[in-house]
């Protein structure tokens, strides 16, 4: 972003000499540390895909950052580019989004359960729990290729009967692609008509299912799209 660039060698060999024990304190713990260095470095460099950060940590939102303005300053002086720029041109392979509808927690209508991920890989089911508000697992985004994304993976219903798979995001579409009515409150399933449903309470209660839509509040979902920055509207 600032004119300096990263290259890999690959023949090369890096060491690292750890002490014993460390010469350094940390008041209030490690976590709050981490939390203070890492909400300053997306205030000063992240721009808008800062509230990606504060979506999945909220803790640090609100951390004391300190005065960052120093940093600001030189990073203008230094005329560095934005940080849109840098996924565009130097990172475009990685899986965020440059326009989402929505960040954040999925949740039914028909009670404070939301999707989560429950840290599962590619080719395992998604699933729910409570609401937590906490973000982590609980944090999804509609982008505006209609897919639903949980870090690299993405909603794939292969099979109209079977589970939702958390699947590696391939951006063409097909079993990825998802449509939200605004209106409605469903987030159907493009290839099969299908609505998202939370299961039925006498069945496994944890996995979300495709059902004909026919406006249950089970079928009905509310996703967060208050960022400054989101894609202007559902289309």
């Amino acid at each position: 972003m600032c004119g300096g660039q990263l290259e890999i060698v690959t023949c090369s060999h890096v060491g690292h000499v750890f002490r014993k024990s460390t010469p350094y304190t940390f008041p209030g713990g490690t976590s709050k540390i981490v939390n203070h260095n890492n909400a300053r470095l997306a205030d000063v460099w992240l721009d808008e895909w800062k509230d990606f950060y504060y979506a999945i940590n909220p803790v640090a939102k609100n951390v004391d950052k300190g005065d960052t303005s120093p940093r600001k300053n030189l990073r203008k002086d230094l005329q560095c580019k934005s940080f849109r720029w840098y996924l565009e041109n130097i990172y475009p392979e990685s899986q965020m989004p440059l326009d989402y509808y929505s960040l954040g927690e999925i949740r039914n209508v028909q009670n404070d359960h939301c999707l989560d991920t429950y840290g599962r890989k590619s080719g395992e089911n998604v699933a729910m729990s409570l609401c937590h508000g906490l973000g982590g697992n609980q944090v999804f985004a509609y982008t505006k290729r209609k897919q639903i994304m949980a870090d690299d993976n993405c909603l794939d219903a292969a099979d109209a009967r079977g589970n939702i798979k958390l699947i590696r995001c391939h951006g063409m579409g097909g079993n990825q692609m998802w449509n939200y009515n605004q209106e409605e409150k469903t987030i159907i399933h493009v290839n099969t008509g299908l609505c998202l449903t939370k299961a039925n309470p006498d069945k496994d209660a944890t996995l979300p299912l495709l059902k004909e839509c026919d406006g249950r509040r089970s079928q009905k979902w509310l996703l967060q799209s208050n960022f400054k920055w989101q894609a202007s509207n559902y289309e």
